[in-house]
């Protein structure tokens, strides 16, 4: 049996591939904070046992009668009643082991009962603190932060030991971002941190995408922290550097490890082979290994499998069916991941006929599998538009499979879709719903484009409101032709609520998509809305577009906002025309109440360059009773003004700078 490195599982390290279920499925190493605490000189107090001589005399009378008062408060049904009897009995420590006993039970209740009743009494260390965090987190990060921001001593939330509870809580619940935030503050508060402080905000960057600059800000501390990178943080970096494909990193910490005297083992040198596979990177892939044997160390499953993927991934198919059957031989092709990853490089390249030789041959061995070398080749035919096969194929599954993926789900999913059974289609969301299984974004995308294909615009829509709700982000490609799809059949509103949604989310959208809503507002008399897109978007609309704005809204829209249009397409450099002065000017005629209006255009007009033509100023003098005779006057007068102003300047004639000096 093989002894693994100190703070990691025997498990593969980061056989990433493209395919996002071959990703998943791999095994990767993991760092529990418990194993690092375990591995590392300093320990915190609540761990530390002292090895005990032979006994050469009996325990104490209180000694046994403590022990005696745990074992009694654990097992009683009221354990709260017992420990009042047994509170001047029993220390701190001793209560810390209950506080324990209860973590590992799980008995949460009873844990926060009881670690309320020892705060209530005054009786807690920092062992407490520390233990209580560590076992609730598990459960509820909130409720270990509020009981960690309780602390009211500073020196004691800066202690070393509980302040690694708390992150080791966050990172074991994917709060990296708000891990890394605390931890700065707690630097900032006195924090000394310790080798296990880093290994366990390095640990939670593995997973994390572009994880690699923030790993390294982390390993650049260490040196003005006094601390020396060991076996395991090293095994973790490597990790990091493997699951972001830097290779030429991983390298230079192999050698870094060789030059302070360490000895990479074969999870070091698992980490460099994997991320080789990013690139295909066979040649440095085959030293790697001939210099692991040249020290002894024999390649396990895990790293012939990583080697099986650097060949794919480069291309040398023969080498990789060669290498697969010594997996076989060596009796590590007992399940079927392996030959998926072989059958998803054959398929993703062309070569379909040999990736189906490769399944066939699987299912004739009796490989074990849970489907999903069904889904790879479900995906494979689609990719080849052999519709009817891939569909054929993800009935086998649904009835070979009772309980699949979200993976598998999807696929099969998308062979439905690309062959039109809304039927089976229906059938598979049930199940998901049955299966409580979550749609992804890859699920959403799928039913919208066949939604929109089966001409279900409005059931495509109510898909992509709740894909928003469940926070997924919004491609613009498929919202556009939502949109486009969405106007053609009417729904107007439906169609600028999605080019809400896209909006919003934070994001530069296509100028295009602005003048394609407009289009489908105007058409759907929601001019209002278009007169929200032509405001914050005026200067990317075309001129004619404007136009078609303007036009529409003199006549139908909100007469209250005819001024506010006007102003908005003049301020984007648009050139009002006369016959939409005149449109306007019409509506507040017929409106007499809508007098102020009037007035504020006339006056706003000329200060532009606008002024009123002979046939618009005679409509108006016909109705100058209805706004004051004598205000209608003076501001036609300021028009005429105006105009006699602009025709002088068009008829002088335009000499050059000289020619004006003379």
């Amino acid at each position: 049996m093989e002894t693994p490195l100190l703070g990691f599982e025997p498990r593969c390290p980061h056989l990433f591939i493209t395919n996002s279920r071959l990703s998943s499925s791999l095994p990767h190493p993991t760092l529990s904070v418990r194993t690092l605490t375990a591995t590392t000189v300093v320990k915190s107090p609540a761990t530390v046992v002292a090895a005990e001589a032979p006994r050469t005399k009996p325990h104490s009378k209180s000694f046994l009668s403590r022990k005696s008062a745990i074992s009694e408060i654990e097992q009683s049904p009221d354990f709260l009643s017992s420990l009042q009897r047994f509170a001047r009995v029993l220390k701190v420590q001793d209560l810390n082991v209950i506080l324990r006993d209860f973590g590992i039970s799980g008995r949460w209740q009873d844990l926060i009962q009881l670690f309320d009743w020892m705060q209530q009494h005054g009786k807690v260390s920092d062992s407490t603190y520390s233990s209580c965090i560590k076992f609730v987190g598990a459960k509820s990060v909130s409720k270990a932060l509020e009981i960690y921001q309780s602390i009211p001593d500073e020196s004691t939330k800066t202690n070393v030991y509980i302040c690694n509870s708390v992150l080791s809580c966050l990172v074991k619940n994917g709060k990296l971002d708000s891990c890394i935030k605390l931890f700065d503050q707690m630097k900032r508060d006195g924090l000394k941190p310790d080798v296990v402080t880093y290994n366990t905000l390095l640990a939670g960057f593995i997973k994390v995408k572009n994880g690699f600059p923030k790993a390294m800000d982390l390993v650049g501390e260490l040196p003005h922290n006094g601390i020396k990178m060991d076996g395991v943080m090293y095994g973790t970096v490597l990790a990091i550097c493997a699951s972001n494909g830097r290779c030429e990193e991983a390298e230079s910490f192999i050698q870094q490890m060789k030059d302070e005297g360490h000895s990479p083992n074969i999870y070091h040198y698992s980490s460099l082979l994997n991320s080789y596979s990013w690139k295909g990177d066979y040649k440095k892939a085959d030293e790697l290994m001939a210099e692991m044997k040249s020290v002894g160390l024999v390649p396990n499953k895990v790293m012939m499998t990583t080697l099986l993927k650097v060949y794919i991934k480069g291309g040398l198919f023969e080498r990789s069916r060669e290498l697969l059957s010594e997996l076989e031989s060596a009796g590590y092709a007992e399940n079927e991941m392996p030959y998926c990853m072989l059958m998803d490089g054959l398929s993703k390249t062309g070569k379909l006929e040999e990736a189906m030789t490769i399944f066939d041959d699987m299912k004739v061995k009796g490989v074990k599998s849970d489907g999903y070398a069904n889904s790879i080749m479900i995906a494979a035919l689609c990719r080849s538009k052999r519709f009817e096969e891939a569909k054929q194929l993800a009935r086998d599954s649904e009835t070979t499979y009772e309980k699949c993926d979200l993976v598998m789900l999807n696929t099969m999913l998308c062979a439905y879709c690309r062959a039109g059974e809304m039927e089976s289609v229906m059938r598979m969301m049930k199940k998901m719903d049955e299966q409580a299984v979550s749609p992804d974004y890859n699920t959403f995308h799928i039913l919208i484009k066949y939604f929109i294909k089966e001409k279900l615009h409005l059931l495509a829509y109510q898909t992509l409101l709740d894909m928003h709700s469940k926070g997924h982000r919004l491609e613009e490609e498929l919202c556009s032709s939502l949109i486009y799809h969405l106007g053609k059949v009417r729904a107007h509103s439906e169609a600028f609520s999605v080019y809400n949604m896209l909006r919003y989310s934070k994001r530069t959208i296509c100028k295009d998509l602005h003048e394609k809503i407009l289009h489908i507002l105007i058409h759907g008399k929601l001019f209002k809305d278009a007169y929200v897109v032509v405001k914050d978007n005026a200067k990317v609309i075309s001129q004619p577009t404007l136009k078609r704005f303007c036009k529409a809204f003199m006549v139908s829209g909100n007469i209250n906002l005819v001024n506010d249009v006007l102003k908005v397409l003049h301020g984007s450099g648009y050139k009002i025309d006369q016959v939409q002065f005149e449109m306007a000017i019409a509506r507040y005629i017929s409106q007499p109440d809508k007098k102020e209006l009037l007035l504020q255009l006339l006056q706003w007009m000329p200060g532009q360059g606008y002024v009123v033509d002979s046939s618009t100023r005679n409509l108006i003098l016909k109705q100058s009773h209805l706004f004051g005779r004598q205000l209608i006057a003076e501001i036609l007068s300021k028009h005429h003004i105006v105009s006699r102003t602009m025709v002088r300047s068009r008829s002088e004639p335009k000499f050059s700078r000289a020619q004006r000096g003379k």
